[in-house]
């Protein structure tokens, strides 16, 4: 399943999310020459990547603008597309990018504490995105959103409540994260859970503010305005008959 959108207008225009995403695109051009000669990525990695065994505050901080290719970008993008801009309507421009890099470094220490001695770089805006996925599922349990819903050659856009997709997705990262053994290289699960937490904790003060349950209770864990609507069309696209 992929989102494509939320049915969740921000009311405000969110300059944080678009500068974060150009920040993370811009650097990543800036580097994406050296992703083809494996030794010079080792060596750039190396320097400003995560790599547990030496956790510094600054890679704690660079490596949440770095990403090992362009599908991982794009992948990233696209969540914080679609989740960012309403936290940053709930929470205003400036709390909202403190929290976005809190979020990504509590997403990096809990990487640190599942592999301690590893030498692995982590790079990747994932935890962070993590942490907005979910402060999103607090805020907004019931907010529609579209998934794209691919089963072998079947593509079908599905909108479901947020707590499913975003639940279904950190359910997920638990289980895979369990079942990885310790020292491979690859997705960094435990990062992705500890940044959705992160999240969670970051935001609770916001949600008691706006009454916590009861907050809920006045919306029916929908967003506190109009969702937005969208038709689903069929496209016209004319079908082409076999020749016997």
């Amino acid at each position: 399943m992929f989102p494509i959108r939320d049915h969740n207008p921000s009311q405000r225009t969110p300059f944080v999310t678009y500068l974060l995403i150009a920040a993370n695109v811009s650097i990543f051009i800036s580097y994406a020459p050296l992703l083809a000669d494996p030794r010079a990525t080792l060596v750039f990695f190396d320097r400003w990547a995560l790599i547990p065994a030496d956790a510094s505050a600054p890679r704690l901080l660079t490596s949440m603008f770095l990403h090992g290719g362009l599908m991982h970008l794009g992948g990233n993008m696209l969540f914080l597309w679609i989740f960012g801009d309403n936290l940053e309507d709930e929470m205003g421009h400036l709390r909202y990018l403190l929290f976005y890099l809190a979020g990504g470094i509590g997403a990096g220490l809990a990487q640190v504490v599942s592999e301690p001695a590893s030498q692995i770089p982590m790079v990747g805006a994932s935890g962070a995105i993590a942490a907005v996925m979910g402060a999103y599922v607090l805020m907004f349990p019931r907010a529609r959103v579209d998934v794209l819903v691919i089963l072998v050659f079947i593509f079908r856009i599905v909108p479901v409540p947020a707590w499913l997709m975003l639940g279904l997705w950190f359910a997920l990262q638990l289980a895979a994260g369990t079942a990885s053994p310790p020292g491979v290289g690859g997705v960094a699960y435990w990062a992705h859970a500890g940044g959705f937490v992160a999240g969670v904790v970051l935001a609770l003060p916001l949600w008691l503010r706006r009454g916590g349950p009861a907050y809920w209770a006045r919306t029916h864990g929908h967003p506190p305005h109009p969702e937005a609507p969208y038709r689903m069309v069929r496209t016209s696209v004319p079908r082409t008959g076999r020749r016997r």
